[in-house]
């Protein structure tokens, strides 16, 4: 053989092995968005730099199929479905969809960013010790109910009748409610609840509202948060004060909000997905509980609405929209 040949074939065979390992497919995660991708900017992007502060730098030590329900969450289980074609390395969605995904794989690791009761809603055996293939971060929601409404007392003394409206069909829908009520009983005022299954059907609630309804409150739901801004102007225009779970419901028109900071939870979701990317098993990784809570009031919607939230309500905010 020449030399010229034999040194061509060696440095074929020095390229060959690196061509292999630089084509070796990249850890993928399947993203499933409940709702839709503008509502979910802040939480993606505190998700995506999360990652980035671990290292994982996208298209190039990582790569993420992003599918979005909508709001709608028949989605959930084709979407599930798709992320097992695409043989994803883990799920990342929230806790309302973790069952239907749950039913379409026992086998790839599902993180939930946030979830309503991952206990009482049967998503994990317990915080501690999760079991099976899920796990996540718990918002706490229901054991909230007591000071949103507190807060909202505040706001309004005279409150006596207080609207609740929601997706039936949400997983934390009931015990929702379910504390809205209790709560409301030891404060002395009654809540009318207003039952939604879609958007169609937002409307049509708005009709229902009596006189005597002097406020608002939004259950935190994948259909709520798809339609946040159109329920915020119908309560405006029917000059409701609305109180909102989350900052990120507020919008424009939305009043006051107080919970979770849901991006800094989707930041937190990333160390779960990395845990997972190198080798944990997400029975192993305890469910978090939030440790940042925020109190928001829109001033701008006081103001339309002729209210005047107290000096020392505000001096409490986290953030005061002008």
């Amino acid at each position: 053989m020449k030399r010229r040949t034999f040194l061509g074939l060696a440095a074929g065979a020095a390229v060959w092995p690196l061509a292999g390992r630089a084509q070796a497919p990249l850890p993928t995660i399947g993203f499933l968005g409940a709702s839709t991708e503008a509502n979910w900017t802040q939480w993606t992007g505190a998700f995506v730099q999360g990652l980035r502060d671990l290292g994982w730098v996208e298209g190039r030590t990582v790569r993420t199929e992003y599918r979005w329900a909508e709001g709608r969450s028949e989605r959930f289980a084709e979407i599930a479905a798709e992320f097992v074609r695409l043989k994803v390395d883990v799920i990342l969605t929230v806790g309302s969809a973790v069952s239907s995904v749950s039913r379409v794989t026992t086998t790839i690791p599902i993180v939930f960013a946030l979830a309503s009761e991952p206990v009482g809603g049967g998503l994990v055996a317990s915080l501690a010790r999760p079991g099976g293939n899920v796990t996540g971060l718990s918002i706490q929601s229901s054991d909230l109910m007591g000071k949103r409404f507190e807060l909202l007392r505040e706001l309004l003394p005279t409150l006596r009748r207080l609207a609740i409206i929601g997706n039936v069909a949400g997983t934390g829908f009931a015990s929702e409610v379910a504390e809205a009520q209790t709560v409301a009983r030891m404060l002395g005022f009654e809540i009318e609840v207003f039952e939604i299954r879609s958007a169609e059907d937002i409307t049509p609630v708005f009709s229902k509202f009596n006189a005597r309804v002097q406020a608002l409150y939004l259950c935190p739901d994948p259909l709520m948060n798809a339609n946040h801004a159109r329920i915020n102007v119908l309560a405006l225009g029917a000059r409701l004060p609305t109180l909102h779970p989350f900052r990120d419901y507020l919008g424009a028109g939305g009043l006051m909000s107080y919970g979770a900071n849901n991006a800094d939870l989707f930041r937190q979701s990333a160390y779960y997905v990395d845990k997972i990317l190198r080798g944990a098993k997400p029975a192993d990784l305890p469910v978090q509980q939030p440790t940042k809570f925020e109190l928001v009031f829109n001033l701008t919607t006081a103001k339309a609405l002729s209210l005047t939230i107290p000096p020392a309500l505000l001096a409490r905010a986290d953030e005061v929209i002008e």
